[in-house]
């Protein structure tokens, strides 16, 4: 079932949306698909930092020690899905505003399944050229923000014109998560918690 919502998101998201309201899958499904899903960032991130080596430029490649790659990897995973989480919450609670009244299940729904572009980016991190992630992850960035849009005024039964303010107001606390998650990395590097390089 996953892997069908996956490739309708894709080929038909306007459709897969509908299938998706329609279903309405639990909690525990949800909870399984963003499991599954952030596992590939954090898994190719460490391959390449271990095995691969990211290129970044000029210079040799960057390659991080197993124990290192594998705190920080964990560390991403865990990021991932709280992020998702908490962008879920911030939905649900704003929902209200727009005249919508979904269950904290539907929010998390969609902010699963509009993470799901952003995380298949990870895929990208198994050519570990900084330029080739970093437009991926534009192209990914973007789509997910389409399936946002596509998605909101589906989920939440909510006019378009709605809709459209509602899923702005989730791309911005989408960018002060991340915001968020950049500055306690920043502040956790800081602290000594930072990369341990092999060479």
């Amino acid at each position: 079932m996953i892997l069908n919502h996956l490739w309708g998101l894709y080929a038909h998201p306007k459709e897969e949306w509908h299938t998706i309201d329609t279903r309405h899958e639990s909690f525990r499904y949800s909870l399984i698909h963003i499991l599954l899903v952030a596992l590939i960032p954090s898994v190719c991130a460490y391959y390449s930092a271990v095995h691969l080596g990211w290129s970044i430029g000029v210079g040799d490649r960057i390659m991080l020690t197993h124990d290192s790659a594998l705190m920080l990897s964990v560390a991403m995973y865990i990021a991932l899905i709280g992020g998702v989480f908490a962008l879920a919450l911030l939905a649900h609670w704003m929902a209200h505003t727009f005249g919508a009244e979904p269950t904290y299940t539907q929010t998390l729904e969609l902010a699963a399944y509009t993470s799901t572009p952003l995380f298949m980016v990870g895929f990208a991190g198994l050519y570990p050229e900084l330029w080739v992630v970093m437009t991926v992850g534009l192209v990914g960035l973007a789509y997910s923000v389409y399936l946002l849009y596509v998605g909101v005024p589906i989920l939440m039964h909510i006019p378009e014109e709605r809709g459209f303010i509602y899923a702005s107001s989730v791309v911005t606390c989408g960018l002060i998560l991340l915001v968020c998650i950049m500055t306690a990395t920043a502040i956790l590097w800081s602290s000594g918690f930072g990369p341990t390089f092999t060479n």
